[in-house]
């Protein structure tokens, strides 16, 4: 049996083949969007379409529903907007319409906000919006890997979203409009509000630049912002290190919160996207291991457990789950 998974990530759409041994696939959003490459050939090099059994993916923020749902019933593609939340190229779109068209069986996964039943009802009332559909992914993906039951997620890149799990279900989340710094994305301070309110940037273009790029005055596209920070950061600008540094910060911040309201002893903490999982040239996991080490044991993720997760949500959905830490399985295809 063959189940495939999607992450509709900020920088490329990835998928994983769940075979004995994981096959991995990431394409840039900015070439899905040009029409340079088409998804379903590209995935149909590691895999015979048609021997896909069921293939779980996500899109953006996933707002418009809140149960794992069939493809052919999902409208406006699972969301009640695209405007306000980061850069849009179009590259996602494109993969959705192509799997659309392919008729292979596929499920949408939701992502977390205010009309998400399972979440805890103080989580829902102070935020509409807490985390999008790939973060679901990475959190059963931590939970079959880690078998911990209580524990907290925090997935670091270009944002950072850090979830809380109890009794193997999500209960909270903090989204990155609300929290820490990514490398591109953080939340809006009062210079970017009074910024919006005259005229100069609107609130999304001040998202786009509230993070690590923030702090080191680095103007560049997404894909590349990462890069060019770990490059300022080797030649030793201090700028550089203090955005690293600065990020990591409020990201131990943001995780010593959830623990501190969570209900249950937390059993660990999971770190993972390119950020989480770095060690070279600076070693963020290491330094928020440090951090946060006295809340439980700290572990790493691969980049590729947004993928992976979706491709075992396919899987498990498959199999009969009736949810998914929570989340509702509307039926299966």
């Amino acid at each position: 049996m063959v189940f495939v998974g999607m992450d509709h990530g900020t920088t490329g759409v990835s998928f994983t083949v769940l075979n004995a041994k994981p096959e991995h696939l990431k394409i840039g959003r900015d070439e899905l969007s040009t029409g340079e490459v088409s998804a379903m050939e590209e995935l149909s090099r590691i895999v015979d379409l048609d021997s896909i059994q069921l293939m779980a993916i996500t899109y953006a923020m996933g707002d418009g529903i809140s149960k794992i749902t069939p493809l052919d019933q999902v409208k406006n593609r699972g969301i009640l907007s695209i405007e306000g939340a980061g850069k849009v190229t179009g590259g996602g779109t494109a993969v959705y319409e192509e799997i659309e068209k392919s008729g292979i069986p596929t499920v949408l996964i939701p992502g977390l906000h205010q009309n998400t039943p399972s979440m805890d009802p103080k989580f829902r009332a102070a935020y509409s919006h807490h985390a999008s559909a790939e973060k679901v992914s990475i959190c059963y993906n931590a939970l079959l890997e880690t078998g911990y039951e209580n524990f907290i997620v925090s997935d670091i890149s270009s944002n950072t979203v850090s979830l809380l799990l109890e009794n193997g279900k999500i209960r909270g989340a903090v989204d990155a409009c609300l929290g820490s710094m990514g490398i591109v994305h953080g939340p809006l301070d009062l210079k970017m509000i009074r910024d919006v309110d005259e005229g100069l940037r609107t609130a999304n273009q001040c998202f786009s630049r509230a993070g690590a790029v923030k702090v080191a005055s680095i103007d560049e596209k997404v894909a590349h912002a990462k890069d060019v920070l770990l490059e300022r950061y080797q030649e030793g600008d201090p700028q550089a290190e203090l955005a690293l540094e600065t990020m990591l910060m409020t990201i131990a911040m943001e995780i010593w919160g959830l623990a501190g309201i969570a209900n249950n002893d937390i059993e660990g903490i999971v770190l993972t996207g390119s950020v989480g999982s770095m060690q070279e040239p600076f070693d963020f996991f290491g330094s928020l291991q440090d951090e946060v080490g006295d809340i439980g044991e700290v572990v790493m993720l691969p980049p590729t457990s947004g993928s992976v997760g979706s491709a075992q949500i396919a899987k498990a959905v498959f199999e009969g789950a009736d949810d998914i830490l929570g989340i509702e399985v509307h039926s299966k295809p």
